[in-house]
Parts: structure tokens; C-alpha cells; sequence
């Protein structure tokens, strides 16, 4: 059976989203070299979601029980052994000894109270977002006047609590009420964690693209990113000690990897200098702005993660605006 032979209609859907040219993936060059992928934070972002097995936790706790137990008797044995042959250098260790066990008395309590800070704020955070979804006013009077306790001594908060205090009585639904708390309270803070950000990402993106050690990127965007994430909490008020802040940045980069933010191409680095960079810097280079990119995301997620209130819409900070601004100058273009 022939087919009929004339013109064929096509239905187009003329309400569906056009691409623009700009949004079209660059078209691949096969005499240039694979681009960069990010290799350190990639590392680091791999290595903080792997999640230990049961049986290697139980082996680290038993372990480390092990070890602190063999350590205490040892210590007791010497410094009983010293009172009983010379009395004043054994006298003289055991208050060193008890010295010791103060300090570590007030760490773990410090580390007590920095899971303590971190929980408030995640509690105000999920009662901003129950408030948000159920529209009840009272809850988010009584959440802003949570925040306005949290920032009291705050002097960067003043001004914004004094505004806050002649405007609050004026909204009249949660959305408007916490939209203005955000705005009032959590801007000048929003400020301050973007430029830990951007100082994080320039580090990071320097030190990969200048220094040719090998794991020598990887130890540094650990480092400037305990920093980052630590600081960041330390802005919105839930200071972490040194548990915490790992904790913090384990629940961060595994976030990352979850959703498959870690996941970098050319489309980021093109926000830097507009166009594919490959063709116009070396690989080290490349590979610094997509750490540097990496970076951002990461402060990006702390700060989600970190601060009391959920962003409203059109509050969140781009990674591409941050990483331009932490990279300016720094790249040729």
C-alpha cells in the first residue's frame, strides 16, 4: 500500500518554553583536552557522604573505649606509683592530672552547648516553615520574637530590630510578617556569610590553580571549607565547636551529593568570563574556577542550612553572582 505523497503538518505546542540560544550546551571540540571537573571537591564531597557501616563504628567506639580506659589506669598507676616514692613530683602530677580533666570537663560541655546552639536554630527553622505552610499568624509573631531574642546583642541587628519593632504590627499574615523579619533582621547577615563564601571560593580556586603539589588543593578546600561552614554558623548565631562544625559540614556535603549539586560544568565557569574558559586559560586554571564553583555551592547550602529562616523567594543568593565576584580579577578573561 503507497503512502500518500504532499505536505505533512506538524502540531506544535506553541505555549511551550523556547530554549535560547544562550541555554544551548557548547558544542563539544574533540582537540581539546576532557574539561574540569572539580577533582578536590569532588574528593571531599565523596569522602564526607560515605557513611561508615555499623560494625566499623562499633570497632572505632570499642576502640577508642579501649584506649581511653588503658590511658586512665596508666596515668592513675604513675601518679600513685610518684606519691608513693617521691610524695611532692607525685602530688605535683596529680594536680596536673586533675588540671587536665578540668579542660576536657569544659570541652565536652562547650561541645554540648555548640549541638545545643545548632538545634535551636534548626528548630526556628522548622518553625518558620510550619508556620509558612499553615499561615498562622501567631506562630510567626511568636518565632520573630524568638529571632529578635536570638539577635538582642547584636549590634549589626539593631537597626534592623528597631525597624522591625514600628512595622511588625502592620502585617497581618505570616508570610508578610516573616518576609519582613528576613528582611529587617537576616540581611546584614546574608551579607556577611556571601563574603565568607566568596572568600572561601577564592581561596580555594588560588591555591588549586597556583600550586602544582599533589593533594595540596584537597587539604586546602577542606580547610577553607571547615572554615566557611563554621563561620557561617557563627553569623546566624548557632556558633559550633569542633564536633559540631563536622557534623555541620558532613550534613552539608551530603546534601550536596544528594541532590547532585557537586556535579560542575562548563555552564558555571562561563559565568566568569563569559563563553567556554577552556579555550582561553590552561586546565590548572579550569580546574581552580570549578573548585572555586564547588566552593560556592557549599556556602550556598550552609547558609540554607544554617540560618533560622528559610529563603524567601528571589532571596537566595546565585552561585554564578558570588563566584564572579570572588574570581574577579583574580582569572584572565
Amino acid at each position: 500500500m503507497s503512502r500518500p505523497k504532499g505536505p505533512v503538518l506538524f502540531d506544535l505546542n506553541e505555549d511551550a518554553p523556547r530554549a535560547a540560544p544562550s541555554e544551548a550546551p557548547p558544542v563539544p571540540d574533540p582537540d581539546l583536552p576532557p574539561p574540569p571537573d572539580g577533582r578536590a571537591m569532588q574528593t571531599i564531597a565523596a569522602l564526607a557522604a560515605r557513611r561508615p557501616s555499623r560494625l566499623a563504628r562499633l570497632f572505632w567506639g570499642l576502640l577508642g573505649s579501649l584506649l581511653g580506659l588503658a590511658i586512665s589506669l596508666a596515668a592513675w598507676n604513675f601518679a600513685t606509683g610518684l606519691i608513693a616514692s617521691v610524695p611532692l613530683l607525685g602530688y605535683l602530677v596529680s594536680g596536673l592530672l586533675i588540671a587536665l580533666i578540668v579542660v576536657l570537663l569544659a570541652i565536652a560541655l562547650r561541645e554540648i552547648a555548640a549541638f545545643a546552639r545548632l538545634g535551636r536554630i534548626d528548630a526556628l527553622h522548622r518553625a518558620a516553615d510550619a508556620a509558612l505552610a499553615d499561615d498562622d499568624l501567631p506562630a510567626a509573631r511568636r518565632l520573630t520574637d524568638d529571632l529578635v531574642k536570638l539577635y538582642a546583642a547584636r549590634e549589626d541587628t539593631r537597626w534592623g530590630r528597631e525597624n522591625l519593632a514600628e512595622r511588625r504590627g502592620d502585617q497581618f499574615d505570616a508570610a508578610a510578617l516573616l518576609a519582613l523579619t528576613e528582611a529587617e533582621l537576616l540581611t546584614p547577615l546574608d551579607a556577611a556569610a556571601a563574603r565568607q563564601v566568596e572568600a572561601a571560593a577564592r581561596q580555594v580556586a588560588a591555591v588549586t590553580a597556583l600550586v602544582p603539589l599533589a593533594l595540596a588543593d584537597v587539604v586546602v578546600a577542606l580547610s577553607a571549607n571547615l572554615r566557611m561552614i563554621r563561620r557561617i554558623a557563627e553569623i546566624y548565631g548557632g556558633r559550633s565547636g569542633t564536633l559540631g562544625s563536622l557534623r555541620l559540614t558532613r550534613a552539608v556535603l551530603t546534601h550536596l551529593v544528594a541532590t547532585g549539586a557537586v556535579a560542575v560544568g562548563d555552564d558555571v565557569i562561563s559565568s566568569v568570563a563569559g563563553g567556554s574558559l577552556l579555550s582561553k586559560i590552561s586546565r590548572r586554571f579550569g580546574e581552580g574556577v570549578v573548585n572555586g564553583a564547588l566552593t560556592a555551592r557549599v556556602g550556598v547550602a550552609a547558609m540554607e542550612v544554617c540560618r533560622p529562616l528559610p529563603f524567601s523567594p528571589g532571596k537566595r543568593p546565585k552561585v554564578r553572582r558570588l563566584l564572579a565576584t570572588a574570581l574577579s580579577g583574580l582569572f584572565p578573561s
